[in-house]
């Protein structure tokens, strides 16, 4: 994680979760905001497994701050151009030097924080199916989270030759640090592939800002 900013843990969740989660979580079910509100993610994301490995890296004091649905069916097969993760959730809008870009999204606010916010965090992606190389799994530039947050000719003069296709096993998790520059590819065979994204942290924010969620 230090070097390159993401690691692929390939046995996290047991199958009764994953069977779980997944009968909650259809197949065909769309990409979801706000998944700290379900009383299942909320107890995956303070869940013994997933606090070991998210205590490994961030520390014992770490908290769930966001989660997300993610899924790609042959009718949502869509194609991830190459980003940094830059937005945290807030319960109130507070004019703060360095957050900026404010935006509305599913009812929730959002902000755009300094590098060094969004350097702290923690995300996990626990799979529900397997990520291979058909059905567009993630793909990463190895240590590109170190550069801070890139301007949009940055990220388009970085080299992508290297970059590294994260394959999953179902029940496997890939961890990763938001900056950490990310695409990826429509599925080449459309097929599930149901993506619980929880994203940690370990400080408070400045100045009155709150964590919309703090777990």
């Amino acid at each position: 994680m230090e070097r390159d900013g993401f690691a692929v843990v390939p046995a996290c969740l047991d199958e009764c979760t994953v069977e779980h989660l997944s009968n909650q979580f259809e197949d065909t079910q769309y990409p979801k905001r706000n998944l700290l509100s379900i009383p299942s993610i909320r107890q995956l994301a303070i869940s013994k497994r997933v606090r070991e490995v998210m205590e490994a890296v961030v520390g014992p004091k770490c908290f769930a701050v966001r989660g997300i649905f993610f899924n790609k069916t042959q009718s949502a097969n869509w194609k991830v151009v190459w980003h940094q993760d830059l937005t945290i959730s807030v319960r109130k809008r507070r004019d703060v030097d360095g957050f900026g870009s404010w935006t509305m999204k599913d009812g929730v606010l959002h902000v755009q924080p300094p590098a060094d916010v969004m350097s702290g965090m923690l995300a996990i992606r626990l799979h529900l199916d397997e990520s291979g190389s058909d059905n567009g799994p993630l793909r990463v530039i190895a240590d590109s989270h170190k550069q801070g947050r890139l301007s949009a000719g940055q990220v388009e003069s970085l080299k992508k030759e290297a970059a590294v296709t994260c394959c999953v096993p179902k029940g496997g998790a890939l961890l990763m640090r938001p900056l950490l520059l990310h695409a990826s590819s429509s599925c080449v065979i459309p097929k599930p592939r149901r993506v619980i994204h929880l994203e940690f942290a370990a400080t408070e924010l400045p100045q009155g800002l709150e964590w919309y969620e703090k777990l």
